[in-house]
């Protein structure tokens, strides 16, 4: 079966025109995301944003607020103060493991920091909040530093609402959860670079 993943994702990616590049991204048409992050009682520059870029704590815990919308776009860029707030498109309405579009990320900046980030929601039953089991930790280790695949872990939270003993997988905006975020708890990381592309990824 994981054989069999594997040839479907490589067949999605040559009939798209998409192939590999050295550091492990896609190379073709992407949008492009940099989470910068800021020392404390620095102010960030919040011009000549043009979408691309939202400002987190270097050191901290701040929110990515998510809204589904036709396209990907920064809405809010100001993260320093708790919160930003992210558009992006639903990649798996019907949840059946395949995307329409994929997350790729890497750490970028001096070497030593870290940053985990964690997709979450309300349970509008408890109004708990909801955490994935699954998540991406970014760190920036020396010499080059390379594309990994994150669709898994930010478009999806996994999680075991009805107590049951088995996880569920519920993607991004799926209604019965609520108000879905990326929790970005940073550890120094300067920057966390996310590229888009309309390539699906199979996460059965």
């Amino acid at each position: 079966m994981r054989m069999r993943n594997h040839l479907v994702l490589l067949t999605l990616i040559l009939a798209s025109g998409f192939a590999f590049a050295g550091n492990g991204a896609l190379s073709g048409a992407h949008y492009n995301l940099n989470i910068i992050g800021v020392p404390k009682g620095k102010s960030a520059d919040m011009s000549n944003n043009d979408g691309h870029r939202i400002f987190m704590p270097l050191f901290g815990t701040a929110k990515i607020l998510l809204q589904e919308g036709a396209e990907f776009k920064v809405l809010d860029a100001n993260g320093t103060d708790g919160a930003a707030k992210f558009q992006l498109p639903n990649s798996d309405a019907d949840n059946d493991g395949i995307t329409t579009y994929s997350v790729f990320a890497r750490a970028l900046g001096k070497p030593g920091g870290e940053a985990k980030v964690s997709t979450c929601a309300i349970d509008p039953l408890t109004g708990e909040e909801v955490c994935s089991t699954l998540s991406y930790v970014a760190v920036r280790e020396s010499g080059k530093s390379s594309f990994t695949n994150v669709t898994k872990q930010l478009l999806y939270i996994y999680a075991d609402l009805d107590g049951d003993g088995t996880e569920e997988r519920y993607p991004l905006f799926d209604d019965r959860l609520q108000d879905y975020f990326w929790n970005y708890d940073n550890k120094g990381l300067k920057v966390l670079q996310l590229r888009f592309y309309e390539m699906s990824t199979n996460v059965n």
